[in-house]
């Protein structure tokens, strides 16, 4: 290849990264984004009031359950409610959005609960956010890996960024990759499109450039061969990296690698990253 084609090519590269980069910062910035979150608020079957969102809510076996006050509108799949709206049984990691006036009534189930979690875009974090650092993207980073399925998926239990509460997650397989000749391998959970799997993570640059409990990377189908690729590059901190207000997963005990990976995005600024 000659250096004029190496050129072109890591300058696409760079190109690819930087839209993906955006994309990702867009997200975190958005009016109701992550950053947006007041507050987390555990449901249980006494109502309850909070000062982010509207109503008495409470939860039981028929799920979600919220009392509005005279003069209070939810807007729920379109359509406006008052009164007492029932939201049903969430599914876990299910949720549905309810909207308040400029905020938007997030609830959902996570780890067993029913949670209420409010987003307003007025909410200091998001307001004071000025982006992500990262490292600069690099192809070496960029690595072709193969995709071992299970016999079965494999129930696995793993912590969360909120003390005592798990998550569980079949596991389809495993992602075998060398990296700098050294064989390593990461179990992988289904990813959000389908076909598509992703992984949690830390390695070596965990707590000292990066995010210390968990990185994430979404990885593409695989090849009909099991051939996959694992850019790091795009290696991406999850929402509690920003907040306490987040439930986020914790890697399995096997997916903490002993390299350092340095690449991808870097401890946030609100979290004291430079």
């Amino acid at each position: 290849m000659t250096s004029e084609a190496t050129s072109t090519d890591l300058h696409a590269f760079t190109e690819q990264w930087l839209d993906w980069y955006r994309g990702q910062e867009a997200r975190l910035a958005a009016p109701h984004g992550f950053l947006a979150i007041t507050g987390l608020h555990w449901l249980d079957d006494r109502p309850q009031r909070f000062p982010d969102a509207p109503g008495a809510w409470h939860t039981g076996p028929d799920g979600v359950v919220v009392t509005l006050d005279d003069g209070d509108e939810l807007v729920v799949g379109g359509t406006p409610v008052r009164g007492e709206h029932r939201f049903g049984v969430l599914p876990e990691r299910g949720g549905v959005d309810a909207i308040w006036k400029d905020a938007v009534i997030e609830v959902a189930k996570r780890g067993g609960h029913d949670i209420v979690r409010p987003r307003h875009p007025d909410a200091p974090l998001l307001k004071a956010f000025t982006g992500t650092p990262a490292y600069a993207p690099d192809p070496h980073w960029a690595v072709t890996g193969r995709y071992v399925p299970f016999d079965e998926p494999r129930p696995t239990t793993v912590g969360a960024a909120v003390e005592g509460l798990e998550h569980v997650y079949d596991a389809p397989g495993r992602i075998e990759f060398e990296l700098d000749g050294r064989p390593l391998s990461l179990t992988a959970f289904p990813g959000h499109v389908p076909g598509g799997l992703s992984v949690l993570f830390t390695d070596a640059t965990s707590g000292v450039t990066t995010y210390a409990a968990n990185r994430s990377l979404s990885v593409g189908a695989p090849g009909s061969d099991g051939t996959v690729v694992l850019d790091f590059n795009r290696a991406t901190n999850l929402p509690c990296a920003y907040t306490d207000l987040a439930t986020c997963p914790l890697p399995p005990a096997e997916n903490r690698l002993p390299v350092s990976i340095e690449a991808g995005q870097k401890i946030p600024r609100e979290r004291g990253g430079a």
